[in-house]
């Protein structure tokens, strides 16, 4: 499994204690990763943290959590979507946060392989909203949680967050510094293979797999939460950030650990699935910080006079429903992109 990281709490929250200082906001802050690093966040003590969810019911979950646990540190909830930039406008013009812990994504492959604009909307057009509001109000740094999905993608969702990668590449700058923070897959993360295994155990079996040989790279909640926190403690610009994720795993061993008399049947790669995921592309350049727990990858990322008419021209394609011109206008800006069957048989 992967290497470990430093000792619980070794990377905290850079902020002073005593409610001095600006507001944390946290978006996604109602997810599986989002809502533990709103908890962690509110054990430092900031002086008041911001969470914004799509999800009510998650976002309820957190309030409620923070209410109890951390009552004495101001938050607040607000119920909204990254994509909406009259939002964001109004949440940094009333909070001013001085850093933005960016955790807000469709996540699912195979799901958001049958809804792909939905997928490009939130996840490469939020993502792009979110940073430059945050530019524009001042904020001094912007962490994007990504994922190892990102490189070399066969899916929307990995294309997505590639293009969300590329944007804080691009628009980061000395007045805010914004990195992504590349994770590998979160052990427990809700639709997630460790609690389907679990069902299918609780079921009797079977435990399926999609491909004998399928691996990917595992991480504990706790280690994605110090990863993130250590990327917003980074003092790099425009970089993507990348934890030690150890070696990968097979999918058809983590089965076996976990239900050793349990059959497994194999299923088949769904649309979008690659059989191994890679940490990083053949043109990034891997920088040793000689610092802390992360990795600092340099990426090629284009102008930012490209990536705004690229977004604009993104954003009238998803206004006029043009999933081919979606599509194609993606596989422009990640070539490495490979659209699955599902993708290409809708644009047909």
């Amino acid at each position: 499994m992967p290497k470990k990281n430093p000792a619980p709490g070794h990377y905290r929250f850079s902020g002073r204690r005593g409610r001095v200082g600006r507001p944390i906001l946290v978006t996604g802050a109602g997810g599986y990763i989002g809502s533990a690093l709103a908890k962690s966040i509110a054990a430092a003590g900031p002086a008041s943290l911001v969470l914004l969810d799509s999800s009510e019911q998650n976002l309820f979950e957190i309030h409620r959590h923070l209410d109890e646990a951390h009552a004495r540190v101001p938050h607040e909830a607000i119920l909204g979507s990254v994509a909406d930039a009259s939002l964001l406008n109004g949440i940094f013009r009333r909070f001013s946060p001085s850093i933005v812990y960016h955790a807000a994504a469709l996540k699912h492959v195979p799901l958001l392989e049958l809804n792909p604009m939905a997928a490009v909307r939130n996840n490469a057009v939020g993502t792009y909203t979110l940073a430059e509001a945050a530019r524009h109000h001042g904020v001094s740094k912007l962490v994007l949680v990504s994922t190892d999905k990102a490189v070399n993608p066969h899916s929307i969702m990995g294309a997505s967050k590639r293009l969300a990668e590329l944007t804080v590449a691009a628009l980061s700058g000395p007045a805010c510094r914004m990195n992504a923070v590349r994770l590998g897959n979160v052990l427990g993360s809700s639709g997630s293979v460790v609690p389907i295994f679990l069902e299918q155990i609780s079921r009797g079996g079977p435990v399926t797999v999609t491909h004998p040989e399928v691996s990917r790279y595992f991480m504990c909640l706790h280690d994605a939460v110090e990863a993130i926190l250590a990327a917003g403690a980074a003092d790099c610009s425009g970089k993507i950030l990348l934890p030690d994720l150890g070696e990968p795993q097979r999918i058809t061993d983590l089965a076996r650990v976990l239900a050793p008399h349990v059959s497994t049947q194999i299923i088949g790669l769904r649309p979008g699935e690659k059989i191994a995921e890679d940490l990083v592309y053949r043109t990034e350049i891997r920088e040793r910080s000689g610092r802390g727990p992360l990795d600092v990858i340099r990426t090629p990322s284009p102008a930012p006079a490209e990536l705004h008419g690229f977004m604009a021209q993104l954003g009238c394609l998803l206004a006029a429903g043009d999933l081919p011109g979606v599509i194609g206008a993606i596989c422009a800006m990640v070539p490495e992109y490979q659209p699955s069957s599902a993708i290409r048989s809708a644009c047909a």
